[in-house]
């Protein structure tokens, strides 16, 4: 279970290609559900749920999917939000971001069943206030959520974004 193994499972996996995913902001009692991932060299990524869509199946039905896999929740999918284009080399990802909401369920950690099981890169899942998610370096939180000033704003954003990903032109 070395961090250079699984840098080089999550590279053959999905690197060195444009991949779609999906992500959820599931927020209840002004704290957010996020998930830590060992993304290997020692380096760790606080993000929301979420992962990449299969063939055939649409948004909801792959968001639905990474929930029960990633948190074991049963989510309904909500409003669609907002596009983030995701670079650092060797993943780009054009990440869509919906609003969740909680059906059934205890939020407890899971798997990525793309992922052999020495090489498991979900860590820790964590409800998250504002102050909690600020204290995070940036080089550990996704970019979405650098410089945030209240959970609301995620609801609030519509369009396309390319935070911090100056190598995109």
């Amino acid at each position: 279970m070395s961090e250079d193994n699984i840098s080089k499972e999550i590279e053959a996996k999905f690197g060195n290609q444009l991949r779609t995913r999906v992500n959820g902001i599931l927020i209840e009692d002004e704290r957010l559900l996020m998930v830590k991932h060992r993304m290997g060299n020692g380096r760790i990524l606080w993000s929301v749920p979420g992962g990449g869509m299969h063939f055939g199946s649409s948004a909801t039905e792959n968001l639905r999917r990474e929930f029960q896999e990633e948190t074991n929740l049963e989510v309904e999918i909500g409003a669609y939000l907002f596009v983030h284009e995701y670079f650092d080399a060797p993943l780009h990802a054009m990440e869509h971001f919906f609003e969740v909401k909680r059906i059934s369920g205890s939020a407890k950690l899971g798997n990525d069943p793309e992922l052999s099981g020495e090489n498991q890169i979900l860590q820790e899942i964590s409800w998250k206030s504002i102050d909690e998610i600020s204290a995070i370096p940036n080089d550990s939180l996704h970019q979405i959520f650098w410089g945030i000033k209240s959970l609301s704003e995620l609801g609030l954003w519509r369009g396309y974004f390319n935070f911090g990903n100056n190598s995109i032109k």
